[in-house]
């Protein structure tokens, strides 16, 4: 299985819509055992400058940036079936 990261941060509600679209899929068996690291870039910013991106929510499986900016639940289910490979 890939590694997911998540980089947002608590105020945006674009990130509070993808962590409901997450804590959703997760909840089906195919998706329940996906680790997904979250990263604050306002709590963590040494390692959210590191990345390459501009708006949150981004998502990175295996260090490829694969989606960046408002997700829909669609997006994000891509993310996580990416990450099951």
């Amino acid at each position: 299985m890939k590694k997911i990261k998540f980089f947002m941060f608590d105020s945006c509600p674009y990130c509070q819509l993808a962590l409901g679209y997450l804590k959703e899929l997760q909840s089906e068996d195919k998706y329940k055992n996906i680790e997904i690291e979250m990263i604050n870039e306002r709590k963590q910013p040494e390692v959210a400058e590191q990345y390459d991106y501009y708006y949150v929510p981004t998502f990175y499986v295996d260090e490829e940036k694969i989606h960046e900016g408002s997700a829909k639940k669609k997006d994000v289910q891509r993310v996580l079936d990416l990450a099951l490979g």
